[in-house]
């Protein structure tokens, strides 16, 4: 079954899995994207969806969608109270729970698919705080010296969980930027994709009501 995933169906989608955590349905955490669709589509464009990786975080409805993943098996898997871990190899899909946990994995695979002489690509996508971590600057940095065939994207809504990144650090840019200005859309440089989005719809996990935890 073909599915025209644009935008609408996006938003559509998040809406959807938002309600059925909000009715009791959704027994584990759930955490969800709003307001960084056109971003998101955008950077698919540039990715072979058969043959590409695409790692994530606990947030990664969008990705999955745009993967060509069917709808009715994220949903299963949503249901299933694993939103968080939607690892679907098949589809060339890997995702992790733990905070700074997806870049060294992305890097091996890149790693992998250098040694192996493939064509494919990994990409990888991080929080902005995620992206302080040494394991991020770690996976980031090794990928540049080695020229591994991955692409990390920086999603930055100047939080990590509740608390503001910026006055964390004491900085409006994160330090991998260096001297970059940034000035709207996608910036992209060597191996790194950073963009800065606003969800307003939904808090950190959860879709605004029930409370979870």
């Amino acid at each position: 079954k073909f599915y025209m995933v644009d935008k609408d169906f996006l938003i559509e989608f998040e809406t959807k899995i938002g309600n059925l955590f909000n009715e009791g349905k959704i027994a584990a955490p759930i955490h969800l994207y709003s307001g960084n669709e056109d971003q998101t589509i955008d950077i698919f464009k540039e990715i072979d969806i058969e043959n590409d990786w695409v790692c994530c975080t606990w947030r990664n409805h969008y990705q999955g969608l745009l993967k060509g993943i069917p709808p009715e098996l994220i949903t299963s898997k949503i249901l299933k109270g694993k939103s968080m871990v939607m690892n679907l190899p098949k589809y060339k899909f890997i995702c992790s729970s733990i905070v700074g946990g997806i870049p060294s994995i992305a890097a091996g695979i890149a790693l992998a698919i250098k040694e192996q002489g493939k064509k494919n690509r990994v990409w990888c996508w991080v929080g902005d705080m995620s992206a302080e971590t040494g394991h991020f600057h770690e996976a980031y940095k090794y990928s540049l010296n080695h020229k591994l065939p991955i692409t990390f994207i920086v999603e930055d809504n100047k939080k990590s969980v509740c608390t503001p990144t910026n006055k964390i650090w004491g900085r409006e840019l994160p330090y991998y930027l260096e001297n970059n200005e940034y000035k709207g859309g996608i910036l992209k440089l060597p191996n790194l994709y950073y963009y800065q989005y606003d969800n307003k719809k939904y808090p950190h996990a959860g879709a605004g009501k029930r409370v979870q935890f």
